[in-house]
């Protein structure tokens, strides 16, 4: 602890790494925020990788992740959106053809 009570914490600000999300799992429900329960992906190894929607959500608000999905030669992002009714989900950045990307996508092997 530093002088007059105050914490010294060292902050890491490495890049996160980005990760290419090939397929999703869906739920039934028409809620955005309860749309997607789970995205994945290819290691560089050739193995599958699978994630919920809330940590992924945690994994791109603690910097630890990037995500994306191709689009042609194109990367589109994905972010954290919040609903009017503040629950957060994830969704692709607008890239004028489709609203969400992550929708169209296939649904992941289980």
């Amino acid at each position: 602890m530093g002088s007059f009570g105050v914490r010294f914490y060292h902050i890491n600000y490495s890049m996160a790494s980005r990760h290419e999300i090939k397929c999703i799992n869906k739920t039934n429900s028409t809620i955005a925020h309860e749309r997607i329960e789970r995205i994945g992906g290819m290691n560089g190894t050739g193995t599958w990788w699978s994630l919920t929607q809330q940590e992924a959500i945690a994994g791109i608000e603690e910097g630890r992740w990037g995500f994306y999905v191709a689009r042609g030669v194109a990367a589109v992002n994905v972010n954290v959106a919040t609903s009017t009714y503040g629950n957060k989900y994830i969704k692709t950045e607008n890239d004028g053809e489709q609203s969400n990307n992550l929708l169209s996508l296939p649904e992941c092997p289980l």
